[in-house]
């Protein structure tokens, strides 16, 4: 079992940064795979950025690329997501999610995931 706890949200100008944090409780951590996700009003989640267990693969979805940077700090069990050069479509609801993997690979797809934070709010004003 893991628990996931995001922190960091807020409400920012276009073109501020935020750095969100998730910390994460529970026996292990390094054989976790993680992802962040993000829910719109009216909209499905999305991927955002996705990190393998051991941090060595990344990926991002098109929209953040350049933009956002995913990182894990294994022994402190948390992960990161520092986002710079905001902009008004980033605003959504953001979700850490986490699961036990046997490949240091990284997952994209929401339905790859097990464990859930509760999210943080980011809003990006124009």
């Amino acid at each position: 079992q893991v628990q996931l706890v995001e922190s960091g949200g807020g409400l920012v100008q276009a073109g501020a940064s935020l750095r969100l944090s998730c910390a994460a409780s529970g026996r292990s951590f390094g054989n976790h795979a993680i992802g962040w996700f993000r829910q719109a009003p009216g909209k499905e989640r999305e991927f955002v950025a996705a990190c393998s267990w051991s941090g060595g693969s990344t990926d991002y979805a098109d929209s953040v690329k350049g933009r956002f940077t995913i990182s894990r700090d294994n022994a402190q069990k948390k992960v990161y997501l520092q986002m710079n050069s905001l902009k008004p479509e980033d605003t959504a609801v953001y979700y850490c999610a986490a699961e036990t993997v046997v490949r240091d690979s990284v997952y994209a797809a929401p339905s790859g995931y097990t464990y859930w934070g509760q999210g943080t709010q980011v809003a990006v004003s124009s």
